[in-house]
């Protein structure tokens, strides 16, 4: 009986979270769409169902997002690390190539990046008395990529005393850095994506540049 039950438990769970993707790959459909204009009404009628199922999944707008943004940035860190990990001429070709990578990401999905990090301004207020606060929920995206780059950073440079410290600092700079100056570039575009690369990889290429690679480590 127990064993029957265990099944059942299974197949149902392995259904939910087939339907839960389902919905997930609507309502990017929707956010490609729409940016930051994507409703909850328009994801549901896209997935085909109504708005309290949908409800039913993520809770809210909240849920739902905070679920896309761990999509969009689970696919963003293994594209980063594909990058890091890809053969390069040099270090500095290497945080070049990541820099690339990030700004090529944003370039190629605007309306995702823009429903991930902006509100639509007419629907701003009527978010906020929702309890849906765009910062509030993307700030924890930044901060992700922060501690994974700061790892990288830690386990690859040797950094000597203090080091960890210094990794986390590095990490979270370099991530706040990017997410600036991408988001003012992809608004205005004010030069093509590879003279932005070159600046930005010229404005980290200090200290970086002098450090060691860890002894074993793959090699920053």
């Amino acid at each position: 009986m127990e064993t029957g039950t265990s099944q059942r438990e299974d197949h149902q769970q392995q259904a939910a979270a087939r339907r839960r993707k389902e919905l997930l790959e609507a309502a990017d459909r929707v956010v490609l769409r729409d940016g930051p204009e994507a409703s909850m009404n328009a994801i549901a009628a896209e997935a085909g169902i109504t708005k309290p199922i949908l409800y039913r999944h993520f809770g809210d707008k909240g849920g739902l997002y905070r679920a896309l943004g761990v999509r969009h940035t689970d696919a963003l860190l293994a594209s980063l690390r594909n990058a890091l990990d890809a053969p390069a001429p040099d270090r500095r070709g290497r945080v070049a190539a990541t820099l690339d990578t990030y700004l090529a990401a944003i370039e190629a999905r605007p309306q995702v990046y823009r429903f991930l990090m902006h509100p639509a301004d007419r629907n701003q207020q009527q978010e906020q008395e929702q309890g849906f606060d765009v910062g509030h929920h993307s700030a924890p995206l930044l901060r992700r990529m922060g501690d994974e780059l700061a790892k990288v950073i830690a386990d690859r440079v040797e950094l000597g005393p203090g080091g960890e410290e210094v990794a986390r600092i590095w990490g979270h700079g370099i991530v706040g850095m990017m997410h600036a100056a991408g988001d003012w570039w992809l608004r205005e575009r004010p030069c093509s994506r590879d003279r932005l690369v070159q600046h930005l990889t010229d404005l980290l290429w200090g200290r970086l540049a002098l450090v060691d690679d860890r002894i074993g480590a793959p090699g920053f």
